[in-house]
């Protein structure tokens, strides 16, 4: 009779393990009916200059902290890789209304591998220290001038540099012992394009899992393609400076897709990413951050904002998604917007 019992505890204690370890890695996170409509504390705009992409960081004092990249007008908006410059604004909410603070990255010039632009930051804090990831390019040995520079983004893709500039894109990090900086820069990118990904690595997405490892998600373009069309790819290290290394398999190779925003959800212990397509702002998931599959809750929206006055805002571009989470919960939904020669962050209040 004991044996019996004990028996039936272990099975009963084996189930309890089966169906808590399931609930645990569902995928039940559902976003589509959480966004809040926006209000003008939810649009952030810089007189003279074009805002693309955002970043958010919490830090102990209850301060938000959000890094984007900004760059003059008078450049135009293929000024995005000839001018770009980091910078970073505060507020007392992630959704807004934000202050500018500072710039904090630009172009190092001097022939680095990150000479020309700063763009498309995700600001981490981990083990004690800040870490900035980026993009940056160069011209290679070629000279050049300032002047030659804004020739380059007045003319956009046409001009004989942007062959150069484009696929010298490469991810970096600078590391600070402050949210306020210094910011110490290294003399190498974080990572080169292989396995599912070529010519660039760009918009870089990380985060730390509960195996201690970092999960990088970097853009590239897709191997033996003729049309253009990007893949993203997953690289690991057990350092958030590196080495990275890419793996096989890609996060995503069916659809063209970019900028993603990754988090690692403690409460269903699992991977999410947040893109945008061609018509509407994605995600995707996984149970251990290599293998990724569509969410259950695929297209999260269409590329329009709900508006407080029941009205939509419907922008020529709404791209670069970013998710603010705490604890992995979602908080706030980060956009960037260009609607005619206007270019703009918006934040959309989660449920």
């Amino acid at each position: 009779m004991l044996k019996q019992i004990r028996s039936l505890i272990i099975v009963l204690m084996s189930f309890t393990y089966t169906l808590v370890s399931a609930q645990s890695t569902n995928d039940d996170l559902s976003l589509k009916d959480s966004f809040k409509p926006i209000t003008a504390d939810n649009i952030f705009k810089t007189e003279g200059y074009y805002n693309w992409g955002t970043s958010i960081l919490k830090t102990d004092d209850g301060k938000y902290h959000m890094f984007y990249s900004r760059w003059k007008k008078e450049y135009g908006f293929y000024g995005w890789l000839t001018h770009s410059e980091i910078a970073h604004a505060t507020s007392k909410s992630p959704a807004g209304p934000w202050t500018y603070k500072e710039t904090v990255l630009q172009g190092a010039r001097e022939n680095r591998w990150d000479a020309i632009t700063a763009h498309n930051p995700k600001i981490k804090y981990f083990d004690g220290k800040y870490y900035l990831y980026y993009v940056g390019t160069n011209l290679g040995d070629k000279n050049f001038t300032e002047e030659e520079l804004i020739e380059t983004a007045h003319t956009g893709y046409g001009h004989a540099n942007w062959k150069i500039l484009r696929p010298n894109q490469r991810v970096g990090v600078a590391v600070a012992n402050s949210i306020n900086g210094p910011w110490k820069r290294f003399d190498t990118p974080l990572i080169e394009p292989s396995g599912p990904i070529t010519t660039i690595t760009v918009n870089p997405a990380i985060t730390k899992a509960k195996d201690g490892n970092y999960y990088l998600i970097v853009k590239g373009d897709k191997p033996n393609e003729k049309r253009f069309i990007r893949n993203q790819a997953m690289a690991i290290s057990k350092s958030p400076i590196g080495p990275f290394v890419i793996q096989e398999k890609p996060v995503i190779d069916y659809i063209d897709t970019e900028d993603m925003s990754m988090w690692y959800d403690e409460i269903r212990d699992r991977f999410y990413g947040v893109f945008h397509a061609h018509g509407f702002i994605g995600m995707v998931t996984s149970a251990d951050g290599l293998h990724w599959e569509k969410a259950q809750n695929y297209e999260l929206m269409p590329k329009e904002v709900k508006q407080e006055d029941g009205t939509k805002l419907i922008p020529d571009r709404l791209e670069r998604p970013f998710i603010y989470h705490e604890n992995g919960i979602p908080k706030v939904l980060g956009l960037a917007a260009k609607q005619g020669d206007e270019s703009f962050s918006i934040f959309i209040p989660i449920e």
